[in-house]
């Protein structure tokens, strides 16, 4: 039986804040960004430099749509963090972002992070007691967390993943975590996945 809202009110489009800055792992960044807005979803790109314009790990320049402090994040249901090493260390630095991290995970909102990111969640408490994956390399940066070799892993809110070879999975799986399955099986299918 389908549910019924009252007039004016609709069921809210879900959020995602994918954080980027320079040195940050190109594909991992984009492979989200596509997969979720196929996926319909409203996808904030936001920069924590000190412009739009970042460079990625592979001297590719992009441009965010959002300088962080452009919003206070409240009205997302989702924060991604992609990888790259310097620009994890970057997102690693930027203590406001520290603090949006930490709210999100108070508030029980979704966590996700790829690559050598995790280490930003590791850094911030967030993996304490949850089981974790990320870049080879990176698990002592991933505080209090059981290890995984898993492709992805989900524990509660928080989503982590391997690295670039793996962002479509990663990807797929935010777009099951907030439209369902039925739609990430649709995506896949559609870009001929699996």
């Amino acid at each position: 039986m389908t549910k019924l809202l009252a007039p004016g009110r609709e069921k809210k489009m879900s959020k995602v804040y994918i954080f980027m800055a320079d040195g940050t792992e190109e594909v991992e960044a984009l492979t989200a960004v596509d997969i979720l807005r196929r996926a319909k979803l409203e996808v904030v790109t936001v920069s924590v430099m000190k412009s739009k314009n970042i460079l990625t790990s592979h001297g590719i320049k992009m441009e965010t749509d959002e300088l962080f402090g452009e919003s206070d994040y409240a009205d997302g249901d989702m924060l991604v963090l992609p990888g790259g090493l310097a620009g994890t260390k970057n997102l690693k630095a930027h203590e406001k972002l520290a603090m949006v991290i930490k709210a999100y995970e108070q508030a029980d909102k979704y966590l996700a992070a790829i690559c050598a990111a995790p280490s930003v969640l590791g850094f911030n408490g967030v993996l304490e007691g949850k089981c974790a994956t990320s870049y080879p390399g990176f698990e002592e940066e991933l505080k209090g967390a059981k290890l995984s070799t898993e492709r992805v892993v989900l524990d509660g809110k928080v989503i982590t993943s391997r690295g670039l070879g793996t962002a479509i999975d990663f990807s797929l799986k935010l777009v099951e975590l907030l439209k369902g399955k039925e739609t990430a099986d649709a995506i896949s299918s559609g870009i001929q996945y699996k």
